[in-house]
């Protein structure tokens, strides 16, 4: 077995870090942002068994953790480490294993559009900064998606989603004349 590195990365979101591992750990991405919803997730749910934890997001080769208000990273960043390279060792299961995420786009034409750009250029970039974007609607020249992982919440996603989205996806659909976050 290949030995198991862990790394960290600051996100934009400064409730939230980037726990990068040298493996993939799923293809797609899964969004845990409360206890409840965990409890299909081995990783997740055991990830929430610490108390300062308030969201987990999982994506290609990393892991997402929101922290509470009140603990500061210094103090927990190396025990997360510590946890998540024993997890991803141990083979614990970031998802039941009958949940894919397909590449199906839908819709009419300009929707299929708008979500092959969100797909091949607007969801690598949120991923860099360890979250994620998901299509929901596009009505009236509104386009309708979400913010998971460490977009949600941030203080810098709104920025983010009218200067760097809402601008590509005007510029690459011209149909396209505001994008607007669902809110969760």
């Amino acid at each position: 077995m290949a030995t198991i590195n862990v790394y960290t990365e600051s996100t934009p979101n400064p409730s939230t870090m980037k726990f990068l591992v040298n493996k993939l750990l799923i293809n797609g991405s899964l969004d845990y942002p409360d206890r409840e919803k965990a409890q299909e997730s081995d990783f997740a749910r055991e990830l929430f068994k610490f108390n300062f934890v308030e969201g987990v997001f999982f994506a290609s080769n990393f892991v997402t953790v929101t922290k509470s208000e009140g603990v500061e990273w210094p103090d927990i960043e190396p025990l997360l480490k510590d946890f998540v390279k024993g997890a991803v060792e141990s083979e614990l299961a970031v998802k039941p294993v009958e949940h894919s995420e397909d590449v199906n786009f839908e819709g009419t034409e300009v929707e299929v559009k708008i979500q092959q750009v969100l797909h091949d250029y607007v969801r690598p970039a949120v991923e860099q900064d360890g979250g994620a974007i998901a299509y929901r609607s596009f009505d009236n020249g509104v386009v309708t998606v979400e913010l998971r992982g460490s977009c949600s919440g941030c203080p810098s996603s709104t920025i983010t989603l009218k200067a760097g989205i809402e601008g590509l996806l005007k510029r690459m659909v011209p149909e396209v004349e505001e994008v607007v976050a669902e809110a969760l």
